[in-house]
């Protein structure tokens, strides 16, 4: 079993910067990998950043070159570091495990999911 609990959304200037972490408990957080996914009002929940156990990084093509996904092991955390952000960034970002790297990061292979926190990106 893993918990998932997201934290550091708020409202950020278009441009701006903003750091989303997830902290997860479980012994077995490192053998998991983990990803970032965002719901806007209205749309589909999307993949945003994967990482796999060994710390290769996955993007989707709208964030690619200005988000960072890293995780920290030693603290059961896993970070998106968000850059040159867009009013089309806002969203509920969601942070989510599974037990082994999928060949495609979709919210239906999930295990785990956290609550959510809000990202506003507005002027």
């Amino acid at each position: 079993q893993v918990q998932l609990v997201e934290s550091g959304g708020g409202l950020v200037q278009p441009g701006g910067s903003l750091r989303l972490s997830c902290a997860a408990s479980g012994r077995t957080f490192t053998t998991y990998a983990m990803a970032w996914f965002r719901q806007a009002p209205g749309k589909e929940r999307e993949f945003v950043a994967g990482i796999n156990r060994w710390k290769s990084t996955y993007y989707a093509d709208s964030v690619k070159g200005r988000f960072t996904i890293s995780r920290d092991n030693a603290k059961n955390t896993v970070y998106l570091e968000m850059n040159s952000v867009k009013p089309e960034d806002t969203a509920v970002y969601y942070c989510a495990a599974v037990s082994t790297t999928p060949s495609r990061w979709s919210q239906y292979g999930m295990d785990y999911w956290g609550k959510g926190t809000l990202v506003t990106v507005s002027s």
